[in-house]
């Protein structure tokens, strides 16, 4: 054979080898969310470590990753990173604590989530500032649907991520727009819109630039507040040509879920089925949308793996798939990495610091006595120390605000475990007790507004059912959604369905309450924003709505104290209200009735369920028949 016949029969062979094995490479993206705070594994509320999640972990999880895919593999983080667990104390040094582990790690994109709105914009701004990419790109912060008062965005809709073999990504970040209702004086003469557009944009932007499009929206799945734009399928059902999508704000963990052709499609064992049992495995990994969310405060991270072939100098996904990669282990939780460790010892000594600072003594008890029944916080079915306590702050300072009389405070107990026990009070205490950075608000309601909110309130606890031996509460309710109240006197009738409940509501002065009663009530502004001044779940629409008198952030008195932020007025309510000493005394104005239980059964419910013979669910309440086998005996 000729070398040139041979030459022409090597290139056709190469040819058709290049044909059907096409290069193949994979791209692995990893993922955290709604960090809130954990860079170290420690809960500074509580005061001691805690191994359930940080950043510190997440770093040696994603180390080992990234040592199967050095060169195409990309971090993004989705938002609600740099509040709770003591964050806000970082927010006037040079780097924050959570955006410095985000820079160590050589994170990619950092995603705004709803809590970094906080505390203010110009806060937000610096922080922002602070993140500095592998690539030193200023544009990798993202937030593509909130826009300055002057029209230009807040941060950037997306980035172009090239990996070292060349493959490109856009990544597109969105917040919820229900940022509006939770942070609404700080995003005064800002615009926030509907990320769906947004999103449509976006993609058509980067459609022939990159060769896979990912979103990354701090949202979850569905709507939220029943608002148009606040839950993923939104987006997708506009925009189905995403190949990824980062979910986060719910907390929840999800892997391999698939969105395609309008459905919600989860593979199991790497296998993907119709309702008919048709194998549809291929069809929906190449032509739909992979779903994943890496739960919260540092616990999961989220993998995705991509596999790509190289066509005409353009990648083409050939397959994906997805896994979650849990700090808890079987064999108990991945140990935080050293070096990262070492780094943000600083961080962890101020934080420290902070957390054992003395602002007064308890004496006479805790602020929640032990639970009655194991298993059923005490909080929710009985007065306590710990909500007279805050919603005698928030009387107090909201007479400030006004100046004039307070008659009614709504505040919920944010964990189920909050307390404070007998003994010196710490700033960590104050932080375990009110977790979140809100700020005061004072509302004017009328009676029959009040009662409305009420209602809606203790729809929290089941329908008490005969045969029930123990109280019980709506699973779908989440625990800082039960307001309890000061200043008036009330039943919860649990015998009674849904906005029938509250009983006898009345004046502290025995005075009942009538429907056109004008009353000032405080709240914090999560409450005020979300439920009360905007049509929901309390109020419909055309209804009239309660209406704004004063706010702690507008006041001059209270916007040197972080903006009114109520963890310092609770600190300053102790200091200086009650000289340092609490004690742990309530009013008992309020208490649950229909309850029509045998006392000697729900006696022996409290037996077994303290003696850890029976395990008590919150949510299902224990009835006759469960405890049948024990009647006898006990």
């Amino acid at each position: 054979m000729s070398t040139k016949k041979f030459l022409s029969m090597f290139l056709l062979l190469l040819c058709v080898f290049s044909i059907f094995f096409a290069e193949s490479i994979e791209l692995q993206i990893l993922a955290t969310s709604d960090l809130h705070g954990r860079f170290l594994p420690y809960d500074y509320a509580l005061n001691q470590p805690d191994y359930s999640g940080s950043l510190a972990q997440v770093a040696t999880i994603i180390r080992e990753l990234k040592s199967e895919n050095p060169s195409n593999t990309i971090l993004i983080d989705n938002g609600d990173t740099i509040q709770e667990n003591l964050s806000h104390i970082f927010l006037d040094d040079a780097i924050h604590p959570m955006i410095f582990a985000l820079n160590e790690m050589n994170y990619d994109v950092f995603v705004l989530g709803n809590h970094e709105f906080n505390y203010g914009i110009p806060t937000l701004k610096k922080v922002m500032r602070q993140f500095v990419p592998k690539d030193e790109d200023p544009n990798s912060v993202l937030c593509g649907n909130v826009y300055n008062p002057d029209g230009t965005r807040l941060a950037a809709p997306y980035k172009i991520v090239t990996t070292e073999d060349g493959i490109k990504v856009g990544i597109i970040g969105m917040v919820t727009p229900n940022i509006t209702r939770w942070d609404a004086a700080n995003l005064k003469d800002y615009i926030v819109v509907d990320p769906v557009d947004e999103v449509r944009i976006a993609v058509a932007q980067l459609k022939g630039k990159v060769d896979v499009i990912v979103g990354a929206f701090h949202m979850g799945l569905e709507q939220e507040y029943d608002t148009y734009g606040s839950g993923v399928l939104d987006i997708l059902k506009i925009t189905p040509d995403l190949d990824v999508v980062i979910l986060g704000h719910a907390h929840q963990k999800i892997a391999e879920m698939y969105y395609y052709n309008g459905k919600i499609y989860r593979a199991i064992n790497g296998k993907i089925f119709d309702e008919r049992e048709n194998d549809i495995t291929q069809e929906v990994k190449l032509n739909g949308t992979l779903l994943v969310e890496p739960a919260s405060r540092g616990g999961v991270v989220s993998q995705v793996v991509l596999e790509l072939e190289k066509k005409d100098d353009k990648f083409e996904i050939v397959d994906k798939r997805s896994a979650n990669h849990d700090v808890k282990t079987s064999s108990g939780y991945v140990q935080p990495d050293k070096e990262l460790t070492r780094k943000l010892k600083p961080f962890h000594y101020k934080a420290l610091d902070y957390a054992n600072e003395e602002i007064g003594f308890l004496v006479g008890g805790p602020l929640v006595p032990e639970d009655e029944i194991k298993g059923i916080p005490q909080v929710w079915i009985q007065p306590t120390a710990l909500l007279d306590l805050i919603n005698s702050v928030q009387m107090y300072f909201g007479e400030q605000v006004i100046d004039r009389k307070i008659d009614v405070s709504a505040a919920a107990a944010f964990r189920e475990d909050a307390n404070i026990k007998e003994g010196p009070i710490k700033r960590s205490d104050i932080s375990l007790i009110y977790k979140y950075d809100n700020t005061l608000y004072v509302l004017e309601v009328t009676g029959s507004q009040l009662k409305k909110y009420m209602e809606w309130s203790v729809s929290f606890y089941n329908q008490y059912q005969p045969n029930d031996l123990t109280i019980s509460f709506n699973s779908r309710i989440p625990g800082y959604n039960y307001d309890i109240f000061k200043g008036v006197y009330y039943e919860i009738d649990i015998s009674k369905p849904v906005g029938e409940r509250i009983i006898n509501l009345r004046r502290s002065d025995g005075t009942p309450i009538k429907d056109d009663d004008v009353l000032t009530l405080t709240v914090n502004n999560y409450r005020a924003n979300t439920q009360l001044l905007t049509y929901g779940p309390v109020f419909k629409e055309g209804e009239p709505l309660p209406k704004l008198l004063g706010r702690t952030e507008d006041h001059p008195d209270f916007s040197a104290i972080s903006g009114g932020d109520l963890r310092k007025l609770i600190e300053k309510y102790i200091i200086e209200v009650k000289n340092g000493v609490l004690t742990p005394d309530y009013e008992e104005n309020w208490k649950i009735i229909g309850n029509y239980w045998d006392e000697e059964l729900h006696n022996l419910v409290k037996e077994l369920s303290n003696e850890g013979i029976i395990k008590v669910n919150k949510y299902k309440p224990v009835r006759v028949e469960d405890i049948q086998s024990f009647i006898k005996t006990y």
